[in-house]
């Protein structure tokens, strides 16, 4: 097989593999996603899927599909993009058409409802483990410790939307990182 069409396929693959980790959504993906290309195959650090998952909750979509697409991207170009896309979505789009039907047909079963009962904790614990590890790449210094917290009580505490926050963060981590530069800090 040549070089491209190797390392096309292996990308194929490995999100092939992580797009059954649909229950969640997206950031249920994060840490596997992170694991896989980062630990297991090694095609990028872990500061660059940190920016890759930035951007990619900063942008319109699903934040796996993009994240794979921004990864595939990274590694092989355009057609990077299109395969790593390509394989996280068929295993989603297949469990997202099995589980409709069979909601169709099994909805008052009691085992079927005693299943997402045990499945809904569980998301929650993979939504939270996805935090915990971006934070873990974004949070760096003190700076994006307390940027955090701010965010996360301005969150809580008021109707703000998400969208102003991640608009309002690039805004001050700008500020943040001139008035860091000006005072003789290492900011990169």
């Amino acid at each position: 097989m040549h070089g491209k069409t190797k390392l096309l396929w292996e990308i194929f693959i490995t999100f092939l593999k992580i797009g059954p980790v649909t229950f969640g959504g997206g950031y249920a993906m994060i840490p596997l996603i992170e694991r896989e290309v980062v630990t297991t195959k090694k095609w990028l650090k872990t500061e660059d899927v940190a920016d890759v998952f930035a951007i990619s909750e900063s942008v319109p979509g699903a934040i796996g599909i993009n994240s794979a697409t921004f990864i595939g991207y990274r590694i092989a170009g355009v057609w990077g993009a299109l395969t790593a896309m390509i394989g996280i979505l068929i295993p989603t789009f297949l469990i997202v058409i099995g589980l409709s039907i069979s909601y169709l047909y099994f909805n008052d079963n009691p085992k079927v409802e005693a299943a997402f009962k045990g499945i809904r904790p569980a998301i929650v614990a993979l939504i939270t483990f996805a935090g915990y590890k971006i934070g873990q790449m974004a949070i760096l210094d003190k700076t994006t410790f307390i940027t955090a917290a701010v965010t996360t009580v301005i969150l809580l505490s008021s109707p703000l939307h998400p969208a102003f926050m991640i608009i309002i963060g690039g805004f001050f981590g700008v500020i943040l990182v001139k008035i860091k530069e000006n005072l003789g800090y290492n900011v990169l």
